[in-house]
């Protein structure tokens, strides 16, 4: 309840906690003081002064010290108003509200340090008339507001009593709070002096404070009051729960454990939880994209299972690499093709020399798919020595149709986890290389050179060959079944090209699957051309 940190000065030198007191009495706002019309002002930074409430200031400033010191050697009696904006250093009178509580100057003390400590204390709330024109220091005349405590009204007892429930409350949830305090607060009898009290040493802003002072009506005053300590109580209460809910789970696990658990109950009630910043990042990003209703069924369900577990089990980062995975691939999103089969053949010759035949293939080919509007066609496999161009031919393919080109070497491949994934319930599982590289190229639709299909191995531990199976088959393609992802993802958009230096060593299955073009070596005016390219194109 007590703000520990109370910054009460008019300039301050040190920070120090400092707690407002006062006298006990029935009498404390009952002050027969006779005040002048024109008074000296001091202005506060970052503190309201209120009736009854005793408060030591340090003062720096020298218009704060002049006004302090005319007070003094007069009646001790000055105006004490707060800042508007606490970071001036020299307020003019547009810059301090205009509510404000007399203050007497109980004691001026020299500290140590050259500095002027005052303890003051409030007596009553008045509203500013007229301030005078001293270059000095700060002067005003004042309008005392006279404060009338409804004494015999029910309801005004009834939130007076609630009033002091919530203090007797608070101080016993507040481990920075004396269990003294409540002692003192109970030998408060006067109710208006109560408020004052309350409201000043409550953690409150400025603002806030201000606002409770200038309330004239006590009813109000007192709503305004409650509803704060009624705040402060709901928030210790929680916290309250979080240490108790800590403490039990400390008799079941380490020491490590209760602090990560700590760490993560606390963070949750304060709204910065990394981790669910971290899903909530994710789920932004899913609710972004299109995708078909498979994939964003099964990734609400992965997300909520992730909001529910502990973030320090190891099935936790295997969810979170799922759930990128899934926002990272390309469901839906396509680069516009180009079937332009005179660009295309230009773009061959430009490449490639020669290959007559290989390239009026290809153009048949590409004629074939413009005229059916989609992929569904036996895979072109590309049949030759090594160093002919194989690949080249399927790069320039994707250059002319403006798609994402993506090799994938099967040389030496052996486990069928390669093509098909791992099961994502093991560390460490990743998916197949035919998603990692859709993923890489972020298209749905790219060209996809299959090196060196002929080499695949096939041993105990999988055959990939018959994993390519339902890769290259128009039929089940759109339709493939990664272990990882554990749903179906469409690769009919893709336009698969094989290439092999035989086709001895390819499954007849796949090779089914396959139109075979063959590409022979080089005629010898061919490879009397590529010197004269070179140099061409070095000169």
């Amino acid at each position: 309840m007590f703000d520990r940190n109370i910054y009460a000065m008019d300039d301050l030198k040190e920070e120090g906690d400092v707690i407002p007191v006062f006298s006990i009495g029935d009498d404390e706002l009952k002050f027969d003081d006779t005040y002048k019309d024109v008074m000296p002002i001091l202005a506060l930074k970052n503190t309201v002064l209120f009736p009854g409430v005793v408060i030591p200031i340090t003062v720096g400033r020298d218009k704060s010290i002049k006004a302090l010191q005319k007070a003094d050697k007069g009646d001790k009696f000055l105006g004490v108003l707060t800042q508007k904006d606490m970071e001036s250093e020299d307020p003019s009178p547009e810059g301090l509200h205009a509510v404000g509580t007399v203050a007497r100057i109980m004691k001026i003390l020299k500290m140590p340090d050259g500095s002027t400590t005052a303890i003051l204390q409030g007596r009553k709330r008045f509203v500013v008339g007229n301030f005078i024109e001293n270059e000095k220091m700060l002067e005003a005349t004042v309008n005392i507001l006279e404060d009338k405590i409804p004494a015999k009204d029910i309801e005004f007892n009834a939130i007076m009593s609630t009033v002091r429930d919530f203090s007797k409350k608070i101080v016993e949830l507040s481990p920075n709070i004396p269990s003294e305090a409540n002692m003192m607060l109970q030998n408060i009898k006067n109710n208006g002096f109560l408020l004052n009290f309350i409201a000043s040493n409550m953690n409150l802003g400025v603002a806030k404070k201000q606002e409770i002072l200038e309330t004239s009506d006590y009813m109000a005053k007192a709503h305004l009051v409650m509803n704060v300590m009624n705040g402060e109580l709901q928030l210790l209460q929680i916290k309250d729960q979080i240490e108790s809910k800590v403490r039990g789970d400390l008799e079941k696990q380490q020491k490590e454990y209760f602090l990560n658990q700590q760490l993560k109950t606390i963070q949750e009630e304060l709204g910065g939880n990394p981790q669910e910043e971290e899903l909530n990042r994710l789920q932004k990003l899913a609710d972004a994209k299109k995708w078909p209703l498979e994939a964003k069924s099964a990734f609400d369900r992965e997300i909520i299972k992730a909001r529910r577990i502990n973030p320090q089990i190891a099935e936790y980062s295997v969810i979170l690499n799922y759930l990128e995975l899934m926002l990272d691939l390309p469901w839906n999103d396509v680069t516009k093709d180009n079937f332009n089969l005179k660009k295309v053949r230009s773009v061959l010759d430009k490449d490639h020399f020669g290959l007559e035949d290989v390239k009026n293939r290809i153009i048949e080919h590409l004629a074939v798919l413009k005229l059916k509007g989609d992929m569904k066609a036996p895979i072109l496999c590309l049949v030759g020595p090594p160093g002919v161009g194989k690949t080249s031919l399927g790069k320039s393919i994707a250059t002319a149709l403006g798609r994402k080109f993506i090799r994938m070497s099967l040389g030496g491949l052996h486990d069928e986890s390669e093509i098909r994934g791992h099961r994502k319930t093991y560390i460490g599982a990743m998916p197949g290389r035919i998603l990692q590289s859709i993923k890489k190229a972020k298209t749905s639709n790219p060209v996809f050179i299959l090196d060196e299909i002929d080499k695949l191995g096939k041993d105990f531990r999988g055959d990939p060959s018959s994993a390519l199976l339902e890769v290259l088959d128009p039929e089940q393609n759109s339709t493939f079944h990664d272990n990882y992802l554990d749903i179906d993802y469409d690769l009919s958009k893709v336009m698969f090209i094989a290439t092999a230096n035989s086709l001895s060593t390819i499954q007849p299955a796949l090779l089914d699957r396959m139109e075979i073009i063959d590409i022979s070596g080089y005629s010898l005016e061919e490879k009397l051309k590529f010197p004269k390219d070179i140099w061409y194109l070095n000169k």
